[in-house]
C-alpha cells in the first residue's frame, strides 16, 4: 500500500497507479474528456476516490467498471496492484466488422494478401460499392 491520505487519492493518479492507464497523462486526458465516471457522475482529474466507490471508464465502445478496494498513489507491481480493485465489467461483445453486422471475417494464417479477385468478392459480401 501507499501513503494515500484519509482524504483520498486523485482519480488520475489512482488510475495510473493501478495500471488501468499506461501514463498519468492518459488517465488525466480521459478524465478531462469525460470518459471516467465515479459513482455515475463525470470525474475531473483532481476528483478524490475512496474505497468502495465505483469507477467506470469508457474505451472504444466498451466500459471497464471497477470497485475501489485499496487507495494507491504510487505505481507498483502488477501482482500487488491486483488487490487494489474488483473488476465488475460487463463481458466484451464479439468482434464485428465495420458495419456491426456479425463477426468480422478472418483470413487463415499464412494465406497471404488477397488477390484482386478476392478483394472484389469481399467487397461484394460486405455490400461495398466496387467494380
Amino acid at each position: 500500500m501507499s501513503s494515500a491520505g484519509a482524504g483520498g487519492v486523485r482519480v488520475d493518479k489512482w488510475l495510473w497507479a493501478t495500471r488501468l492507464f499506461k501514463t498519468r497523462t492518459a488517465a488525466s486526458g480521459a478524465c478531462e474528456a469525460g470518459r471516467v465516471r465515479i459513482d455515475g457522475s463525470v470525474a475531473k482529474a483532481a476528483k478524490r476516490v475512496r474505497p468502495g466507490q465505483i469507477i467506470a471508464i469508457r474505451r472504444r465502445q466498451h466500459d471497464t467498471v471497477v470497485v475501489v478496494r485499496v487507495l494507491r498513489d504510487k505505481r507498483g507491481s502488477a501482482t500487488a496492484v491486483a488487490e487494489s480493485y474488483d473488476d465488475i465489467s460487463p463481458p466484451r461483445p464479439a468482434a464485428t466488422d465495420d458495419r456491426g453486422a456479425g463477426p468480422a471475417e478472418v483470413r487463415d494464417a499464412g494465406a497471404g494478401r488477397p488477390t484482386k479477385r478476392d478483394r472484389r468478392r469481399i467487397d461484394r459480401l460486405k455490400g461495398r460499392p466496387g467494380s
